[in-house]
């Protein structure tokens, strides 16, 4: 059963691909020809779309190309650009992310907010539906909407009754009199309803179910329960959800960036109260900039740690928009922002210890945070134990905001005052050398790396590595490792990749890493 209290709005474009091309021209001189999208539909070219003076001269969608230029020899055509017609439709879904954060979008070319709870802030259902009409009429789009209580009788009223806001649990009662095609059946369904003397969804809906289950099968019978309310089918919304939102409207757009940023404190003071109500902490936080012009700009920024601290929020925020590659121009101005939480994670009380350092993690969380906000998450990285013996596996590599406690700690791999045995230098792919002379059984008397010719003088090894023999369907070759230095006092990390006379394949040597 739907709920009676859910209210969803739709908005249909049915002339989204002409409405396109027309916004493009906008300011050029206006060209009077009709203006008709071709595409390719069941092996014939047919027009998918038409404008409003090429429907007022009798043409329609899927009528065939040759009729329409027959009707109308000086048509202007166009080619079908379904990916241009679906960027404008997510454009238009983040213009109506400022009405409700939850927006779908459906096909073909419509959107479904659910605008439950959100209506009061607009002045109620009526004014909502105005102003969201008005504003798309300004923008160059032909649209058609409704509001019910479920995305069927939302969109089926949009199509057939623009402009109806069906009451609370009377969805039935505003879709009785619309025919049945607004349930967006199939042809065939359509075409033997109507030899059944069934023409309205009132006609239908007072049938027997057996009857019709019968006849059509339960999906028809899916669709029309879904229509009146009886049933529901859930919708997902384009974005995920926030966890946590606050958000401030202004009556007049704002475009000067100390208001902008004050407003941003403001939205975490009130963040910061409602995570710490729940005792949760922010992982990850968004920043909606809504311009009056329909642009949406949106900053990101993630904490190493459950964060709900208004100060350091604004001042990551203030690091993000700071690096900006292009600034936050508020264009003819920002009439709203809003602050959400979209990751979140239980924010437990410290307690710290009477021996704890006076300084203790914070600071070094803050520090990693604002250096990830300034340079990006992927760039700030931390080094924990991997347990392997494979050099090149011995350590993780991993963004420092997402680092816990490792669950092994580091091996001592020489004694104190030992020499190091490992170079400070590994390469993440070892390099390959040229043998010029070799000692046997031994490493390279000479070799050349990278266009240079190297002596060896001194030597010390082998360390012996084994592979990992049960990662890999074919084994691979055992390594030897020397630490050997040159003439001029340079020190390398070579391996040979297999053992003489033991492995196929004649052995092959690379650098794998530099002493300091």
């Amino acid at each position: 059963m739907a709920s009676s209290g859910r209210r969803i709005l739709a908005l249909w474009f049915p002339r989204l691909s002409t409405d396109r091309l027309h916004r493009r021209e906008r300011g050029e001189p206006a060209d009077p020809a009709p203006l008709v999208i071709a595409a390719k539909i069941e092996n014939a070219m047919r027009l998918s779309a038409v404008d409003a003076n090429a429907a007022a001269l009798g043409l329609s969608a899927g009528m065939t190309l040759a009729t329409a230029r027959a009707m109308l020899p000086d048509l202007r055509i166009m080619p079908s650009d379904e990916a241009a017609d679906e960027a404008l439709l997510n454009h238009i879904a983040d213009w109506c992310d400022r009405f409700s954060p939850f927006v779908a979008c459906m096909p073909p070319r419509t959107l479904l907010l659910d605008i439950t709870g959100t209506t009061h802030l607009f002045g109620g259902e009526a004014q909502t539906l105005d102003r969201l009409r008005l504003s798309l009429n300004g923008q160059g789009l032909t649209v058609r909407s409704a509001i019910a209580g479920s995305a069927a009788a939302a969109l089926a009223l949009a199509r057939f009754a623009d402009g109806t806001t069906a009451a609370c649990g009377k969805d039935a009662v505003a879709l009785a009199p619309l025919p049945i095609e607004a349930l967006a059946l199939d042809a065939a369904t359509n075409h033997a309803l109507r030899r059944a003397g069934i023409k309205t969804i009132a006609q239908l809906a007072a049938r027997n179910r057996t009857e019709l289950t019968a006849r059509f099968g339960s999906g028809m019978i899916f669709l029309l329960d879904q229509a009146l309310g009886l049933a529901e089918k859930p919708i997902s919304p384009r974005l995920p959800l926030p966890i946590y939102s606050v958000e401030h409207r202004f009556a007049e757009p704002i475009t000067t960036e100390p208001v902008i940023l004050a407003t941003l404190t403001r939205l975490a003071q009130r963040l910061s109260e409602v995570l710490e109500a729940r005792g949760d902490g922010a992982r990850s936080l968004e920043a909606r900039f809504f311009r009056a012009d329909g642009v949406l700009r949106l900053i990101t920024i993630e904490t190493a740690r459950p964060l709900r601290t208004p100060a350091i929020i604004t001042r990551l925020f203030q690091e993000k928009i700071d690096r900006l590659s292009d600034p936050l121009d508020p264009g003819f101005g920002y009439d709203l922002i809003r602050l959400s939480a979209t990751r979140v994670e239980r924010a437990l009380p410290v307690v710290p210890r009477l021996d704890a350092p006076a300084e203790g993690t914070g600071d070094l969380d803050f520090l990693i945070d604002r250096l990830a906000a300034r340079f990006g998450k992927e760039r700030i990285l931390s080094f924990l134990p991997n347990d392997s013996h494979i050099p090149e596996r011995t350590v993780l590599a991993i963004p420092a905001q997402s680092a816990k406690t490792a669950a092994i700690s580091w091996d001592a791999i020489r004694e104190k005052d030992d020499v190091p045995r490992r170079p400070m230098r590994l390469f993440a792919q070892p390099s390959p050398v040229e043998v010029i002379a070799e000692i046997p059984e031994g490493p390279p008397a000479k070799f050349r790396w990278r266009r240079v010719l190297h002596t060896v003088v001194r030597v010390e090894g082998p360390e012996r590595i084994a592979m990992e023999w049960w990662r890999h369907e074919k084994p691979r070759p055992t390594r030897d490792y020397y630490r050997v230095e040159d003439s001029e006092g340079r020190r390398f990390w070579l391996f040979r990749n297999g053992i003489y006379g033991r492995e196929t394949g004649s052995p092959q040597w690379f650098v794998h890493g530099l002493f300091s």
